[in-house]
């Protein structure tokens, strides 16, 4: 009987977890450069046809 109230006295008092808050903030720091670069190639014989009718757009 005494072993088993000493396995649930360990059992309660084992467990125990403690969570505090830091005491400076958390600082993130995300250095992100984004760069987008558009390329476009024009087929001989469309530019031409753009060139004959300019206002088909």
């Amino acid at each position: 009987m005494a072993a088993a109230l000493g396995v649930a006295t360990v059992a309660a008092t084992g467990g125990c977890v403690n969570v505090s808050a830091p005491d400076k903030p958390i600082e993130i720091n995300l250095n992100i450069n984004i760069t987008q670069e558009v390329v476009y190639r024009l087929d001989g014989e469309a530019k031409n046809l753009i060139q004959q009718n300019p206002g088909i757009f």
